[in-house]
Parts: C-alpha cells; structure tokens; sequence
C-alpha cells in the first residue's frame, strides 16, 4: 500500500535555493505549496512573479502570505504537513535569518507540522563558534533560531555541512568571481584542506528526502558524498585536465589573507571570513559526525549526485 507524501510549504521559494526546493519537492511527487507574498509587497518585482506562476505551472500552489501578517502565516502552515524555510542568510545577498523567528512562532500557534527545515544548507553553525568575526554572524542568527525551534518543541530537520558549487567549485575558490581562472590561480596556503562541495540541485533533493524519513528526524544531516569531498588543489587539477593547460598557482599564506581582509566592506567580510573557515581552518571536514547525526549519501545511497568533475565541464 503506497504511503501518502507529506504536504510541503516552502518559504522563501522564489530565492536561490527555494527554487530548486520546490523543483525536488515537485519531482519527488509531494503536494508543494509556495508562500507567494500579498500583492504590495511584491510591487513591481516581475521575475519573482513569473517564477510563481511557472510552479504553478508545474502543479505547485500559490498560497498568500507575510511576516507582516502573522495569520497568513498561520493559515498558510495549516495546509501542510512540512515547511521548509530558505530564506538568504548571506550578506552579499540580502540577510534574513531572524525573520524566522517569527515563523517559528507561526508554526507553534499553528501546531500541525511533523517536521520543519529552517534556512540553512552551509556550514553545521553548532561547530562554527570560532568562526572568524564577522563571518560568524549569520551563523549565531541561526543558533538563535535553532534555539526558538527546540524551545518550542518543533520536529526538525537541519540539512548542512557544504558549500554551494556555484560559488566555490566554477571559480576554483576565487573570491569576487564566478567563472574560473584561465591563467593563474591563487592558492589558499597549500590548497589540500577539504572541503564539501555540492550541485545546489543536489542539496535540495537530499533535503526532500530527509521530510519523511524517521531516521532525520530531530537531527543534522550533514551533506558528505564521498565525490564531492575535495582540495582547491583538486579542483585546480580538475580543471587543467578539462581545459589541457596548467595554471600558475600563486599562494597566499593565512596571515596575507587576514590583511587582506581589512579594506574590504562589512558585506564582502563575512564572505572573506567564510573563506578563511573553509579553506585555512577545514571547517567543513575538521570532525567526525556525531550522536543525533545522520550522512546523506549513506542513507540514500539510490541519489545520483553530480561529481566535481562534471560540474565542472559546463564551464569549459
């Protein structure tokens, strides 16, 4: 007898990776509904609004709602089974963690919801204590918000423990770029500190499958597939083998970095302190998961996920 899928709110939806949640929710074949803000608050934004009406398209449904209209919220949460938040928590973007404070109390007047994702696919905050300030400010936002959710008693699910290919993997870990270096490469101290890097699409199927899963469920799923564990130095290689040239490697020690770090902007700071976390200190690879933790790969191993030397290709 076939099990019925969870219904899924996702807020955020039309963001970066709301998008491809939604899209994983869709194929995976649960009923997925979008918080599509009330009319003023969309204004003139057309994009956004066709986004909408393509998941609609899709077979999703729009259902309106606003952090400034706690009911909607309410309202919106009663139709579902699972929300899952990806609201931006990069100041580059826009830096919204601490509003889902407020659906967290949306969630627990509503009082309905098996299982609830908040916004964070990066860097497991509870090991990033030390983090370099002022990187280390969004990950404190969302120990505030893990906080409210376990004070409230809310199953969840905290998908994490990666950095987005897209920024990390198609530059070769250049900062202020996004396409990759054809001549020379600046190297993070030696380059062999590892690091996880995932196809965003990747990550977002790996987090429907944890919504019905007992086994995630009041856990970390930390995002480990054993192709996307590599070193800059890897990816370099990686890329001199696709594009047949060798590139100059130029090294910049941990000390040179910190410097260097001074005359950027607040923004392109926490960025930078990512980076050092990342690339200096192993941040992503420096523990062994632990109690009440879970590894994607290996509770669903059936997840054919894109390998660093795939991604790559489309870049060449």
């Amino acid at each position: 007898m076939a099990t019925t899928k969870s219904k899924v709110l996702v807020v955020g939806g039309t963001g970066y990776m709301g998008r491809r949640i939604v899209k994983a929710s869709l194929a995976a074949g649960h009923p997925t509904y979008v918080l599509q803000r009330l009319a003023r608050e969309i204004g003139l934004d057309i994009e956004k609004l066709q986004m909408l009406f393509s998941f609609k398209k899709q077979g999703a449904h729009l259902v309106e709602g606003s952090f400034s209209d706690f009911q909607s919220l309410v309202d919106a949460i009663k139709l579902v089974d699972v929300v899952i938040c990806t609201m931006s928590g990069t100041h580059i973007r826009s830096h919204n963690i601490m509003l889902q404070l407020k659906l967290v109390e949306a969630l627990k007047e509503a009082g309905n919801v098996k299982r609830f994702l908040p916004s964070e696919f990066g860097m497991d905050v509870a090991r990033m204590g030390n983090a370099l300030e002022p990187g280390r400010v969004p990950f404190d936002d969302k120990m505030k918000v893990r906080k409210a959710i376990e004070d409230a008693n809310i199953p969840f699910t905290y998908v994490c423990g990666i950095g987005f290919a897209a920024y990390h993997a198609g530059n070769l870990c250049q900062m202020g770029t996004l396409v990759p270096p054809r001549d020379k490469v600046l190297m993070y101290g030696d380059g062999d500190r590892k690091v996880i890097l995932m196809d965003e699409d990747d990550i977002a199927t790996y987090a429907i499958k944890t919504i019905d899963d007992p086994r995630t469920l009041n856990k970390t799923l930390h995002l480990r597939p054993p192709e996307c564990i590599v070193s800059q130095r890897q990816l370099v290689e990686i890329w001199e083998s696709l594009v047949g040239k060798k590139l100059e490697k130029v090294t910049l020690s941990k000390e040179d970095f910190l410097v260097s770090m001074k005359d950027m902007d607040y923004a392109n700071q926490v960025g930078a302190g990512h980076f050092h976390d990342m690339y200096y200190e192993g941040c992503l690879t420096n523990f062994e998961i632990g109690e009440n933790e879970e590894e994607a790969s290996k509770l669903y191993p059936e997840v054919k996920y894109t390998r660093m030397h795939e991604f790559l290709k489309i870049y060449v």
